[in-house]
């Protein structure tokens, strides 16, 4: 059975905690891995995660803020002294191409060939996925650098009828057929309307470090998951807005304006106490009453299942 769930490394904000790590997440997708943003110690916590640098396809930077991507040195590293075979596409601001750089070659090691760079430049950037099961898109954000956020989208589809197709003598090997031409005749001739439903394709977005801008509802827009920071609650929006960040409630807002179903919080000021998180909790509920998931670092989230208008 595919897996379809977020695998979180970290859930702090610009300083880890005694009990919250860097940033680091990696969203599993039918056997394919999106890194997002590896912060310091990343490299240990996919130790703990039981993840493998075989398991990443995609190492995905929203910005050049150490708390996002301190750990780019170790994932790489990991990579080539795991010899992991398949290409393993990197996505970055290219306004930060310079502090890539850095971080790729930042120390001596056997350097990796298996890396493909795919800098973003402009408002929106449609990335070449190749042969996955998803397109992926970035979003420039609104922070104090350069930030981009991302979407991943599955193609709709169709879900078969079984007794639609049993009643029209659709059987074995003539299934796949209908599925892939779209007609195949029996007695007579059988269409894939008449066997199936639409079945619309999932949806994730990942928005990290940003103050509400049009983007991150775009990114947001009926996704099944959204992962979105939380760095502070509204007693203290004006340091959110200062800094370029986003609010408990406003995370909340997002999700409740943009359709999602599945709200996951992170992200957390080191200002707050782990007696705080009801209040995050709170926060988001005040303005989204849909499921919300405040994470806590070597969590698993799932992708919520299909639903009702989902099918």
């Amino acid at each position: 059975m595919s897996t379809r769930d977020l695998v979180v490394f970290g859930s702090a904000a610009a300083v880890p905690t005694k009990n919250r790590n860097h940033n680091g997440y990696l969203l599993r997708w039918d056997g394919h891995g999106i890194m997002f943003d590896p912060g310091e110690g990343t490299q240990r916590q996919m130790i703990h995660a039981g993840v493998g640098a075989h398991d990443l396809n995609w190492i995905c930077i929203t910005h050049f803020h150490g708390d996002h991507c301190l750990g780019v040195s170790g994932i790489i590293q990991r990579i080539s002294r795991d010899g992991v075979p398949h290409p393993v596409d990197a996505a970055f601001p290219a306004s930060g191409a310079a502090y890539w750089e850095r971080l790729r070659h930042s120390t001596v090691f056997h350097d990796t060939a298996v890396i493909r760079e795919r800098p973003l430049a402009g408002e929106e950037v449609r990335l070449d996925t190749r042969d996955a099961p998803f397109s992926l898109t970035a979003r420039r954000l609104s922070h104090t650098i350069e930030t981009y956020g991302y979407r991943l989208e599955e193609p709709d589809g169709v879900t078969m009828l079984p007794d639609r197709l049993a009643a029209l003598g659709v059987q074995g090997p003539l299934i796949g057929a209908l599925q892939r031409d779209g007609v195949v005749t029996t007695s007579r001739v059988v269409t894939l309307e008449e066997c199936s439903v639409p079945r619309p394709g999932q949806k994730a977005a990942f928005v990290m470090d940003t103050r509400l801008c049009d983007s991150a509802f775009a990114l947001a827009e009926g996704v099944d998951l959204l992962v979105i920071e939380a760095t502070f609650l509204e007693v203290d929006a004006h340091h959110a807005e200062e800094r370029g960040h986003l609010t408990a409630a406003q995370a909340g807002r997002v999700a409740a304006e943009a359709g999602v179903r599945r709200l996951v919080l992170t992200h957390f000021s080191e200002r707050y106490r782990t007696e705080d998180e009801p209040r995050f909790m709170a926060e988001a509920a005040s303005v989204f009453d849909g499921d919300i998931v405040l994470v806590h670092d070597l969590d698993r989230v799932p992708v919520p299942p299909r639903g009702a208008g989902r099918p």
